[in-house]
């Protein structure tokens, strides 16, 4: 196994990669959507995104990072500290927000979509990590919820407002789109709209030798804003598995996600879906409760076992990326840096020490 790191987009540059090299990190999983305040920038202490119902911000800030050039540039300064860049973490809905609501312009953004899975094996990067959804993360609030008090997201009760027309996967796409409320649709449409993007994507992807790995759905609910979700149980990842058996098609396997799914038991999750030879990589990170009321804690003290899920992957012959994901802020003048360095000793501790 490799311990991974994951960069937001504000974080591509060399004191983040020597940062993450100091931690043991050999390899990379990179953001190159701008999640935070909106797209007004952000601050160095900064953990993870965390906006109200009117979404994370404007989508589309950082379209001209989807180049080759660009790929090769994060791809050769990675390098000089160590680092390989091993994966890019969900699209910008401004490339493909169509895609999701079977709208005019998917097959337009189903060829950018291509070029950039093109452009990313061409560079090298091997797995490219999706979430399928129409409301994306929505709900989150921050708290004191970890040990000590120190801050981290969780949620507290279902997100049931409906979603505003301009806006998918928690971003706003269009401001000047017309007033009114996305139209609900069922699961099976959802399923339906995930199986037409993958047929397409999938002979462009084994070609390129990239990887398309789904997320879980986080928060793991049947629906969120009225719109339904694709994987919120356990079981439903092998719907996947079976119906599109190409290794150009993975998991990208969130630990903290599957813990907070109401049904299931995680040990038994995971062993079911490492073992089959499909788990891109993973977030390793750790919860407690289940949805729609979980707290996301440090890596050692929510309801998961990590030593049990160590002992898991190496029985099951698991050879790819652990990330942090994201971890609680520490009380200090970095700590942002402080968390993701307890997380990332922990993770690296386990590694070495667990049989």
């Amino acid at each position: 196994m490799k311990l991974g790191f994951g960069f937001s987009h504000y974080m591509l540059k060399d004191e983040y990669f020597q940062f993450a090299r100091q931690c043991g990190a050999t390899h990379a999983v990179v953001h190159l959507v701008d999640y935070f305040h909106k797209g007004s920038g952000h601050t160095e202490a900064e953990n993870q995104p965390v906006g109200d119902l009117h979404g994370w911000g404007e989508a589309g800030a950082t379209r001209s990072l989807w180049t080759y050039d660009h790929f090769v540039y994060l791809r050769d300064s990675m390098a000089q500290h160590g680092i390989a860049f091993e994966a890019i973490e969900n699209f910008d809905p401004a490339d493909w927000y169509d895609v999701l609501l079977d709208g005019p312009r998917k097959q337009e953004q189903l060829d950018r979509l291509k070029q950039i899975v093109r452009d990313a094996g061409r560079a090298g990067v091997r797995i490219i990590g999706y979430n399928f959804s129409i409301a994306g993360v929505a709900g989150r609030i921050t708290g004191p919820f970890a040990r000590g008090g120190a801050l981290s997201v969780g949620m507290n009760g279902p997100v049931e407002e409906p979603i505003p027309l301009g806006m998918v996967w928690n971003m706003v796409y269009d401001r000047n789109a017309p007033s009114g409320y996305l139209p609900e649709i069922s699961h099976e449409e959802l399923w339906k709209r995930l199986e037409y993007f993958l047929t397409e994507m999938i002979p462009v992807a084994e070609e390129a030798g990239v990887i398309l790995a789904l997320h879980p759905d986080d928060p793991p609910l049947e629906r969120v804003r009225r719109q339904p979700r694709l994987v919120y149980r356990p079981e439903l990842y092998q719907r996947l598995l079976d119906r599109f058996p190409s290794p150009s098609v993975g998991l990208e396997f969130c630990l903290g996600t599957l813990a907070e799914m109401q049904d299931g038991d995680i040990y038994q999750t995971i062993q079911h879906y490492v073992c089959q030879g499909r788990v891109a990589y993973i977030h390793f990170r750790n919860v407690r409760g289940k949805v729609p009321y979980y707290k996301e804690v440090f890596i050692d003290e929510g309801d998961v076992d990590m030593r049990k899920v160590i002992r898991i992957l190496k029985a099951c012959g698991y050879e790819g990326v652990l990330i942090p994901d994201h971890t609680p802020q520490m009380s200090c003048a970095a700590p942002w840096h402080a968390g993701m360095a307890y997380a990332m000793g922990y993770m690296k501790a386990l590694l070495d020490c667990t049989l």
